[in-house]
């Protein structure tokens, strides 16, 4: 991809802003691991990038959902994006099934995805043991819908964890195929990994990735939680048999809480040491439990209000859809002329 532009006057390059997009499913309430380790890095990018971002709701029906509880929570996704500070404005924001295109080019791109590429996807094995009764072909097949995602916008960076990055090495490994068959159709997406709060931790079981859909209430935190109810949940989180706040190997749980502290409060580990120094767990604790839903009190009352005015809601969809739609419709255009469909 050209990365310059050149000015009325042929004379000063200007660099092209690079795209970024992301999404998040509407399953589930969205815990302070999905804004620490997506949200609110978005929100930092979002004047230096071209910033795409999906509610991607096609992607939730993988598992069975209830169809007005999906309704509710893509409004509610939508919320707390704009809530936690994307700016509509600044950013393309649109729910997945809005535009058809990734549906359709989800489809060519499983013409170009190997089986055995597919059967390696360490997640199908995960949700597969966890959805026992309903092993679908989408559960299998989600990962090319997750490349469509990304390719439909010529995407150059993806924000991801560790846990994701197999499926955008599925997405750079598919658009390679694609141009190697067909001259260059894709920009190959790189990984935009952030240093700090890309994967936080469960309360209950500091080993295992917080998650949106625990069976555990205690297991995980989410953003629209009360103060009463997060500062409840900090105070039962799993530690250990120590009583010092220090970073240190075998101390999960305590290192999970001063992973969390430290981003929401942006001291490194040995100040929080210090902080905390000839205090225990249950004050360190409290502490973390008061900074967070401080910290998330203006995210909830934000939120409270856009929920109250699902016209604008709506109308940050349509429009986001519309943005998104003209993008996608050029790379659908592009891939079927090179696959050989007949246009009209």
């Amino acid at each position: 991809m050209n990365t310059e532009i050149l000015t009325q006057n042929q004379e000063t390059p200007i660099e092209k802003k690079k795209t970024i997009f992301s999404g998040v499913q509407p399953s589930g309430n969205l815990t302070i691991g999905n804004y620490l380790g997506a949200i609110k890095n978005w929100t930092d990018l979002q004047d230096k990038y071209n910033c795409i971002y999906c509610v991607v709701d096609m992607h939730a029906i993988t598992v069975r959902q209830v169809p007005a509880e999906l309704r509710r929570r893509t409004y509610e996704t939508l919320a707390v994006y704009i809530a936690a500070g994307l700016d509509p404005e600044k950013n393309t924001l649109f729910v997945q099934s809005h535009v058809p295109a990734h549906a359709v080019l989800a489809w060519d791109l499983n013409c170009f995805t190997m089986f055995g590429e597919l059967n390696r996807m360490t997640q199908f094995k995960d949700k597969s043991a966890k959805n026992a009764d309903n092993i679908n072909a989408g559960l299998f097949t989600y990962p090319v819908l997750m490349a469509a995602d990304i390719l439909l916008y010529q995407t150059d960076l993806v924000p991801v964890g560790q846990d994701q990055r197999q499926h955008l090495e599925l997405a750079r490994d598919i658009a390679v195929r694609f141009n190697n068959t067909f001259s260059d159709t894709f920009i190959v997406p790189e990984a935009y990994i952030q240093k700090t709060g890309m994967k936080i931790m469960s309360l209950a079981e500091p080993t295992k990735k917080m998650s949106k859909s625990d069976a555990n209430p205690n297991a995980s935190v989410a953003i629209l939680d009360s103060k009463d109810d997060i500062i409840r949940k900090f105070k039962r989180a799993v530690t250990d048999s120590d009583t010092v706040v220090r970073y240190a190997e075998g101390k999960d749980g305590i290192n999970n809480l001063m992973s969390i502290y430290s981003c929401f409060t942006g001291k490194d580990y040995s100040e929080i040491e210090r902080e905390f120094d000839g205090k225990g767990y249950g004050d360190f604790k409290l502490a973390v439990g008061e900074t967070v839903a401080d910290s998330l009190a203006p995210i909830r009352e934000k939120f409270d209000a856009l929920m109250k005015d699902k016209k604008y809601l709506e109308e940050v969809m349509r429009s986001g859809a519309d943005a998104a739609q003209r993008i996608a419709a050029k790379t659908v255009s592009k891939v079927h002329r090179k696959l050989g469909y007949v246009g009209l």
